[in-house]
């Protein structure tokens, strides 16, 4: 009661007097004041595994991590989700999807003729693009929208397993060619702020992306994948949730993350997209501690051809990691 006394007398005769309207504050505002506090997101980044073998059921531990995770949001859905795409690239400037309407984009091949008819009708959301270009251009980030590109695989994927109905709107945002880790934090950093607006921002690659290790076929070979892959995930591990590391710390490691233990055996050389999103949401944490959850990928063991090709994934671990502050 005494509390909301006080917030009639300061809409009365405060406001009024400093020349101030309810215009000029911005909604948080209010759900802060009320609430006492405001609910912010997390931001994670995941697998999104193997083109559409999740949503084929050829990967179903990956396709059962995505379900789950998304159904944390059922009594409390996201406004919106921004994700990361590995599977859009770009030259120098920061491509943001802007439109409402969409087509999906079926970057991958040799799959059966259904993957190829997959629907995926989320919306885009118009504003929260416009609030993502703002924000980065304000970092002095390049950005440009981007209304014609379609929903490639590393977004209707996990999408179509994580939350299936296609409601809540998507604004998907590109990675850079130039893989640099300390360009894709300071994008993460100066989008920050998104999260205390309801946005779910999510980072969709792969920790561990060598197709050499993927395909491998000898022993030596799978052999040499798995330890490489142990030394990666138990760096990457400590580096993104250690509450040992200051903030700082942590962001600084990340940057040289190419002098990590097998770090080059497991994203080679200038083909380390799939990592550059991880960047992207440890940004969006501002350096903060983050856990670990899921990590596993599969090779299809029920398709002798699938499980012959890829017989070296079901040694290699996955890192996935969420961010609550």
């Amino acid at each position: 009661v005494r509390f909301k006394v006080a917030l009639r007398f300061v809409f009365k005769f405060f406001l009024p007097h400093h020349k101030l309207s309810l215009s000029q504050f911005p909604s948080s505002f209010f759900s802060t004041m009320v609430n006492g506090s405001e609910t912010t997101m997390p931001c994670m980044f995941f697998n999104h595994g193997g083109g559409p073998m999740p949503v084929m059921g050829k990967q179903p531990e990956v396709a059962a991590f995505l379900k789950s995770y998304g159904e944390k949001f059922q009594d409390a859905p996201p406004k919106a989700i921004v994700l990361v795409s590995a599977h859009w690239e770009e030259d120098e400037v920061v491509k943001v999807a802007g439109s409402v309407e969409h087509d999906l984009f079926f970057d991958y091949y040799g799959f059966p003729a259904e993957t190829y008819d997959y629907e995926y009708p989320a919306p885009g959301e118009p504003s929260v693009a416009a609030e993502v270009v703002r924000l980065l251009k304000e970092a002095n980030i390049k950005v440009e929208m981007d209304n014609e590109r379609g929903w490639d695989h590393g977004v209707f994927v996990p999408m179509l397993c994580m939350f299936p109905e296609a409601k809540i709107p998507v604004v998907p945002i590109s990675v850079l060619k130039n893989q640099d880790a300390s360009q894709h934090l300071a994008m993460g950093m100066a989008l920050r702020s998104l999260r205390d607006q309801g946005v779910l921002i999510l980072g969709s690659g792969a920790s561990f992306h060598n197709f050499g290790f993927f395909r491998a076929a000898t022993a030596e070979e799978q052999e040499a994948g798995a330890v490489h892959s142990e030394k990666w995930a138990a760096w990457l591990t400590e580096t993104m949730t250690s509450p040992k590391l200051t903030n700082e710390e942590r962001l600084a490691a990340l940057k040289n993350w190419e002098q990590a233990p097998s770090a080059l055996a497991c994203q080679p050389p200038n083909q380390a997209e799939h990592l550059m999103p991880m960047f992207v949401i440890a940004g969006a944490a501002l350096g903060e501690a983050g856990v670990s959850i899921g990590g596993k990928t599969e090779a299809d063991e029920t398709n002798p051809d699938m499980a012959s090709k890829w017989a070296g994934v079901n040694r290699l671990i996955m890192n996935q990691f969420e961010f609550l502050k």
